[in-house]
């Protein structure tokens, strides 16, 4: 039987939407969580895995670790959270999950804190190579990784997660719908979302998005404009 954590969140968390924004979130990740709501308290699913802080100070220089493995991992969790516009994922906001195989070990990183899920104003924040507590796994990734294998893991995770859109696309629709028409942040921090990715994308699309869940979707298309190109058409998706 499934262990289950209750997660705290703020009031305005707490809104109508919010099982609408972790199932939109979870079609976009190759993870899967349970949970179940009442009323406006939601209890998630307990997940797995070595706290990031403690696998940071413990692991992190461990004969044994396989840093290419693991700098892979950071490069597409970086990317997963970015285009889902997930925030403030801290070390101690994600758990590392290890897997033997055959040849070496798996590294899965996973977010375990969704308070900050399309809230937070300032574009730095929904990359997770921005934020101190992570610099070691960014220092980690720099000196096992160049530019170009960084940029192959990014091209690759957008392409895994166009097709997850594309599986789902008409659940995902009717989810972001409704998160559209809810107040997920404030709107100081909408508008400053907004303008910061106008600036990154150079693009004047996101101006025009008068809710969080807008930014989320130009987010999505702006992001994954490219990779959907290499999907092939699909007439039905299994989520759908």
């Amino acid at each position: 039987m499934p262990r289950f954590a209750l997660k705290v969140t703020s009031p305005l968390c707490r809104s109508s939407t919010w099982p609408a924004w972790i199932s939109a979130a979870y079609i976009l990740s190759p993870n899967r969580i349970t949970f179940i709501t009442s009323g406006d308290t939601l209890i998630e699913e307990h997940i797995p895995g070595i706290p990031g802080d403690v696998f940071i100070g413990q692991y992190l220089k461990d004969e044994s670790l396989n840093k290419i493995r693991l700098a892979k991992e950071f490069v597409k969790f970086n990317e997963r959270c970015f285009v889902r516009l997930l925030g403030d994922m801290r070390s101690y906001n994600f758990v590392v999950n290890v897997t033997p195989d055959v040849e070496d070990y798996q590294y899965r990183i996973r977010p375990i804190d969704f308070d900050q899920q399309s809230y937070e104003g300032r574009k730095n924040l929904y990359l997770p190579q921005f934020l101190k507590e992570n610099y070691p796994l960014v220092d980690l990734t720099l000196k096992s990784l160049n530019r170009d294998s960084i940029e192959q893991y990014q091209a690759e995770e957008r392409t895994l997660m166009a097709f997850r859109l594309v599986a789902a696309r008409y659940r995902l629709k009717h989810l972001l719908d409704i998160m559209a028409e809810d107040q997920l942040s404030t709107p100081d921090k909408t508008r400053q979302l907004a303008e910061q990715l106008a600036e990154y994308f150079e693009t004047p699309a996101f101006l025009k998005c008068r809710s969080m869940g807008d930014v989320v979707k130009t987010n999505l298309k702006q992001t994954l404009r490219k990779s959907l190109l290499l999907v092939p058409k699909m007439r039905g998706g299994y989520n759908d």
